[in-house]
């Protein structure tokens, strides 16, 4: 459960930067000040917001490859963040269970999203889970 907990802040964080370009480190800090995440997984948490920054350009491009009717840019802002964190999970850690990844981000989806967010960021991470096998 700490580990949703961990990738439910660095959705947070990287939706703040995406929405209103926040700084990172600020929205990270003021987050794991005001939200229950264990101490022992905040450098989980930030290290999936440091890769998500990192290798934006290279997820969103992958993600576009599997949505023909959207570009990421036109996506909803919760979907398209969702499947970024997500979408490095699986592209880039070896840590990480993909299904688990992919698991927590429908989860997330059903929180934050709308009706049809868990089934759209599902699609699609499962075609980027298909591409790694």
């Amino acid at each position: 459960m700490s580990r949703r907990k961990a990738r439910e802040i660095a959705f947070k964080v990287i939706f703040q930067v995406d929405q209103v370009q926040a700084e990172p480190k600020k929205a990270f800090n003021y987050l794991i000040e005001n939200e229950n995440l264990a101490q022992r997984d905040w450098s989980f948490a930030w290290e999936l917001v440091e890769g998500v920054l990192d290798k934006m350009p290279e997820i969103d491009c992958r993600i576009a490859g599997y949505s023909r009717d959207w570009a990421v840019d036109r996506m909803a802002s919760v979907d398209r963040n969702i499947m970024r964190l997500a979408g490095y999970e699986i592209m880039f850690t070896d840590h990480s269970q993909p299904v688990v990844a992919i698991d927590e981000a429908i989860e997330i989806a059903k929180r934050y999203g709308d009706e049809g967010s868990a089934s759209f960021v599902n699609a699609i991470l499962d075609k980027l889970l298909g591409e790694k096998a």
